[in-house]
């Protein structure tokens, strides 16, 4: 133990002692946005004492204490954060090119034998421009999206079904059903297939088990070569729990071939005609000889898929759920709006009704600006070094841009911190932040979240019919809770728990 102690002590000093020459020399001096003073290897995490519950008001602080942009050290490597609208305007829009880019991936997401092609974290290039056009093309189009207005209706109607039943034992945790109800309808939309509950289950199990293991191999990120020995094990679940989910998909991928060669079954009411699934199935990748998207490739993308529209979407509808039990007012001004734009009696409301509901629309942008799913947008690099504001970005250095502090940002937003859907009634905002950025709950620029405008509709369409079919109460002796739980998905601390009770007669299921 004391020979291991004193080689682990003279690495430490020689690291440092390099370090502290390097910096010394001219020639290798560059100015980093400023931030708080760290060490080399432990970095500047040393001095943000406090847990991850404290980590936003943390960045508040630095904000606060050092400007618009500023440099925290995990390791040896700067994380560069920015927080301020404005700058954030300048660089993803008016200079977007340049911080499109990903990071390079660290040590613990390079898999042997597991392709991680996804869009999300593709560098910025050809391949990414493809998949990307291809997603929104194919899929996230407006006149793609119709195409999945019975899949909406079939998914509410399962999701109303559960919550009556839930209502008439007591006291309701509706969190865990919506959850099911947002991953049911990208399953759908993702294989074109109405699978029964069992497999959905599973293959949200599966997905879930994946992302935990995955989120534990940090670790490997320090001294790979060594650490991959070492924790061989933990190695070894991720690998079993990847094969898990490739053969979850690998029949469906199957049949999906299959299908498209036959077509000979379009109209079986269980199979969709399209789904994200048939659009990757067409791709051919030209750099690569025209070559077909791998299996493995095709899981990691339907995969990305799931999972990109679930947690957020479902986190999201429970936060604005939570504000609307909270203020009974804002609930009644949704029930009249609501009664007087959709009068023809139909078990649903029509997404073409959803279009007039001025009101609806402004609880849901309000519930994105108040309380943003992620409090961070994914990490951006840039493609080659550049000066902001006098300061140095590197290439490749890590970039994160702040959402939660813009939404709440006193200078736009009169009384940021309460829940005031009229603010968004009176004058709207442009979410893509394309004139100015005043919230970017999708993040903004080249790789803004394709998605934006489907997952605006699902909370929109979920909302409206969830306050129509219910009355939403708080539980007698139980405040609502607008607490946050940290983490990179920000979800109330509290699971909501309401009595719902079914307006008028209630649906026949």
């Amino acid at each position: 133990m004391e020979l291991w102690l004193f080689i682990l002590i003279t690495i430490s000093f020689f690291i440092t002692f390099l370090f502290f020459f390097k910096s010394s020399n001219p020639k290798n001096t560059k100015k980093l946005p400023p931030g708080p003073l760290f060490i080399p290897i432990l970095g500047s995490l040393l001095w943000l004492r406090g847990t991850p519950s404290h980590f936003q008001s943390i960045l508040h602080d630095l904000h606060t204490k050092y400007g618009p942009i500023f440099t925290v050290h995990v390791g040896s490597h700067p994380f560069i954060y920015i927080l301020d609208r404005s700058l954030a305007h300048k660089l993803l829009i008016e200079h977007g090119a340049v911080f499109s880019d990903r990071p390079p991936p660290r040590p613990a997401a390079r898999f042997p034998g597991m392709n991680q092609l996804t869009i999300s974290r593709s560098p910025y290039g050809p391949l990414w421009r493809l998949l990307r056009r291809n997603l929104i093309s194919e899929i996230l189009h407006p006149s793609r999206v119709k195409l999945f207005a019975p899949a909406r209706q079939w998914v509410l109607d399962l999701l109303l079904s559960k919550l009556h039943l839930q209502s008439s034992s007591g006291v309701v945790a509706p969190m865990d059903s919506f959850r099911f109800a947002m991953f049911s309808l990208l399953v759908l939309m993702c294989f074109g297939e109405k699978l029964g509950e069992d497999a959905i289950k599973d293959i949200d199990s599966a997905q879930r088990d994946l992302i935990l293991h995955l989120n534990k191999l940090e670790l490997f990120n320090i001294a790979p070569s060594i650490t991959k020995h070492l924790f061989r094990r933990r190695w070894k679940t991720v690998f079993e729990l990847r094969r898990r989910l490739r053969d979850l998909f690998t029949p469906l991928i199957t049949s999906r071939k299959q299908h498209k060669i036959k077509n000979s079954d379009i109209n079986d009411h269980q199979r969709f005609i399209h789904s994200y699934l048939d659009s990757l199935l067409h791709i051919n990748l030209q750099e690569e000889g025209g070559r077909k998207l791998s299996d493995e490739e095709l899981v990691s993308l339907c995969s990305e898929f799931l999972n990109a529209g679930t947690a957020t979407t479902a986190t999201a509808l429970e936060w604005i759920m939570a504000n609307v039990v909270k203020y009974p007012n804002v609930q009644a001004k949704m029930r009249e709006e609501i009664e007087r734009v959709a009068r023809d009696g139909s078990e649903v409301i029509k997404e073409e009704e959803l279009q007039r509901m001025v009101y609806v629309k402004a609880v849901v942008m309000e519930g994105l600006r108040r309380h943003p799913p992620v409090h961070l947008v994914l990490p951006h690099a840039v493609t080659e070094e550049i000066v902001v504001d006098g300061y140095v970005i590197p290439k490749n250095v890590t970039i994160n841009f702040g959402v939660a502090e813009m939404g709440w940002d006193e200078k736009v937003w009169e009384k940021p911190m309460e829940f005031t859907p009229e603010r968004f009634v009176e004058e709207g905002v442009d979410v893509t932040g394309c004139r100015e950025i005043k919230m970017m709950p999708f993040g903004v620029g080249r790789r803004i979240c394709p998605g934006l405008g489907l997952a605006v509709l699902h909370l929109e369409y979920f909302v409206a019919n969830l306050v129509r079919e219910f009355e939403w109460r708080g539980v007698e002796g139980e405040e609502v809770d607008l607490a946050e739980k940290p983490g990179g998905l920000v979800a109330m601390k509290h699971a909501l728990r309401v009595h719902l009770v079914p307006r008028g007669s209630a649906r026949v299921m």
